[in-house]
């Protein structure tokens, strides 16, 4: 995620303070100097940074704190505090109008910031809440831009109304609206054109569309690798042309981050959704007290439980759980078992949200660093490529894997017998433990923790 590298300086300051007994002003300046460090390595606004450092260094220097049974435990609380404050409070919905009555949103930011991919996430998203909405081709200087809306439409079961690139953007918003009101749609969603960087045209045709028809909502989208480039042209459309919200794309990169945690103090807008992948299902809703927590190496559970739900087949899960119970599990089961784990964004996007297993949080041998998840996912996809390489009937019963079955698989993955011999024994082992598990242990073993 894109925080991996704040997330483990942020460790290490609160490390520190829970290492003492009792904090000093001194110990408390000391941590606020790391941690503004650390925020401004972050990309993080240095007005924001400063006003940040200064609430909490406030709060903390309190007598309550200071004096109290865990002075470390109570700063860090008071840092999370101060972190969601900082990035809105409360989550921040789009407003629709209400009943069947049209909304009207218009997308607007730089090109390159995932503009034209994001309205068609958003799209889908609207769907599965029930509403029916319509695309609009309204960047007409790219003709690519029209055809990328065309197919991630197509993807979403989501129509695209387009008029070419021959016509004015006011004028095509006019007319897809005139188009969603005699075909039922409820929500008209605007693609407008990007530039390389903000221009005087720009602006005027995004005013010339807000003219023609009722725009209800104009959300901006910005890239969160431009790091404190993104604030600053959030900060200009918000003046220029006013903005309701922000959506900031590639959160889920290896980049500062800092863009999300300024531009609610810098424009005054909530951050509505994150991107956080390129599949059209990677948008999250954006909940100012879970990145805060994801921020801290505390954990994002409640995303990964919204995401296991929205992403699992319970009807597979509960038979995969049957079969692991009378020691039935196969490849196949592995196999689906995997694809279950990709769609909630792989075993990296899941150890990411769990509790003192992010970038370096948590305790001793419970860390996952980057290239240690690489690791695991690359040992995945190549157990995946030994599986693939098996008849459908070696799938199903493993026993059937001789020595020259084991060697034609080899050769077909592109690996050593050795690995391949591994695996299987590995799969044996695992096997055996989920029996046990779903028996709640022999003597004591393997027992579930709850």
């Amino acid at each position: 995620m894109a925080f991996d590298s704040l997330t483990e300086k942020l460790q290490n300051v609160f490390r520190n303070l829970r290492s003492k007994g009792r904090l000093t002003e001194d110990d408390v300046k000391e941590a606020m100097k790391e941690i503004k460090r650390a925020l401004l390595a972050a990309d993080v606004n240095f007005k924001v940074v400063k006003s940040f450092i200064k609430n909490v260094q406030e709060r903390a220097i309190g007598q309550d704190v200071m004096n109290g049974l865990n002075p470390g435990q109570m700063v860090i609380k008071i840092v999370n505090e101060e972190l969601v404050a900082l990035m809105g409070s409360e989550t921040t919905e789009i407003k629709l109008q209400p009943g069947s009555a049209i909304t009207v949103i218009m997308m607007a930011g730089l090109q390159g910031a995932g503009k034209t991919t994001t309205t068609a996430k958003l799209a889908g998203k609207y769907k599965l809440k029930g509403k029916k909405p319509l695309l609009v081709a309204c960047d007409v200087y790219r003709p690519a831009a029209i055809k990328q809306l065309q197919v991630n439409g197509e993807k979403q079961g989501v129509e695209v109304f387009s008029m070419g690139d021959s016509h004015k953007p006011a004028d095509i918003a006019r007319a897809a609206l005139e188009h969603a009101r005699k075909n039922g749609n409820n929500l008209v969603i605007l693609d407008t054109a990007g530039r390389l960087h903000i221009d005087e045209d720009m602006m005027a045709e995004l005013q010339e569309i807000k003219e023609t028809v009722e725009v209800h909502q104009t959300i901006l989208v910005i890239d969160a690798m431009t790091g404190q480039d993104a604030v600053n042209v959030a900060e200009e459309f918000n003046q220029k042309i006013g903005i309701d919200g922000v959506i900031v794309t590639k959160l889920d990169g290896d980049t500062r981050g800092g863009a999300a945690l300024s531009v609610k103090a810098v424009t005054g807008k909530p951050i509505l959704y994150v991107g956080m992948g390129e599949k059209l299902s990677d948008l999250e809703q954006f909940y100012p007290d879970r990145m805060a927590s994801r921020i801290l190496g505390m954990g994002d559970v409640l995303t990964l439980i919204e995401k296991a739900g929205a992403e699992i087949d319970e009807e597979k899960a509960k038979e995969m759980t049957r079969k692991m119970k009378k020691n039935q599990f196969d490849f196949d089961d592995f196999l689906e078992s995997t694809k279950q784990m990709k769609k909630m964004g792989g075993l990296s996007g899941i150890m990411s949200m769990l509790p003192g297993m992010g970038a370096m949080g948590g305790k001793k041998g419970m860390q996952l660093d980057d290239s240690q998840a690489e690791e695991a996912e690359k040992k995945m996809a190549r157990m995946e490529a030994m599986i693939y390489s098996m008849t459908p009937a070696e799938r199903r019963d493993p026993d059937l894997l001789n020595p020259s079955r084991k060697h034609r698989i080899a050769k077909g993955a592109g690996v050593d017998i050795s690995e391949v011999n591994r695996m299987v024994k590995q799969f044996n082992e695992m096997k055996k433990m989920m029996k046990m598990i779903g028996k709640g242990g022999k003597k004591g073993k393997f027992r579930l923790p709850f």
